[in-house]
């Protein structure tokens, strides 16, 4: 999330941008007020963007799995809620919401706040489940927008369907997370490359017992992997 805040606060975007943040815009690591901060982070650098440079940055959370989705998916394909023909999306109510987590503060958003809750210390974004495929069976999302953006929503979810129908190899899935976990993912030639040089160090701190590091390498630690 530091991440997120620094490129609000410090990127020059050449065009109005969604940011699609991998996860859902909430958070319990925090202590205290410092969330709420964090916040206030990202609205003041969403306002300063438009504000000095006449850009607008928006903000998204999408998550692969969700508490939420999972408690009311049946009794959404019961009710044929998100089974259109077409690409769709509705809102979670946030009563709706509390209900399926153990902490109801996860759930808490500013409306809450405003009408004499407790103050918003974990939430950063208002839940919405989207379905960006034409199919009445393709998967449906959770989707986080920031809440001072809430009221954007269509324009958001519009702009995150053109990024999600060429999704591969997850169908309609943003493309653009698909890109970002595969840039980050460390496997096959480089991973081989920082395996090789960590085993290289090893033997130079074990020395004269260096052979025993090629040998455990050499061994099947999965013996009954040996069945396949």
């Amino acid at each position: 999330m530091a991440i997120l805040l620094s490129l609000v606060r410090d990127k020059d975007f050449g065009t109005d941008t969604l940011i699609i943040f991998d996860g859902l815009l909430r958070s319990k690591v925090f202590t205290g007020e410092m969330f709420a901060d964090y916040r206030r982070g990202l609205a003041e650098a969403v306002d300063a963007q438009w504000r000095e440079n006449r850009r607008r940055v928006y903000l998204a959370g999408v998550a692969k799995h969700s508490k939420v989705l999972s408690r009311y998916k049946l009794a959404m394909s019961l009710e044929s809620v998100l089974t259109t023909d077409y690409p769709a999306y509705v809102e979670v109510p946030p009563d709706i919401e509390e209900k399926a987590y153990v902490w109801s503060e996860y759930a808490r958003g500013d409306d809450q706040a405003a009408e004499g809750g407790e103050a918003n210390k974990f939430v950063g974004g208002k839940m919405f489940f989207v379905k960006f495929g034409p199919g009445p069976r393709d998967p449906i999302w959770p989707v986080d927008i920031f809440l001072p953006q809430a009221r954007d929503a269509q324009q958001i979810v519009g702009y995150m369907l053109a990024n999600a129908v060429n999704g591969f190899p997850v169908p309609f899935y943003p493309q653009c997370l698909q890109k970002a976990h595969e840039n980050a993912a460390l496997v096959d030639f480089d991973f081989d490359i920082l395996q090789d040089q960590v085993f290289d160090g090893l033997r130079a701190v074990l020395g004269e017992d260096a052979q025993a590091l090629d040998t455990f390498r050499l061994q099947n630690g999965d013996v009954a992997q040996r069945r396949y």
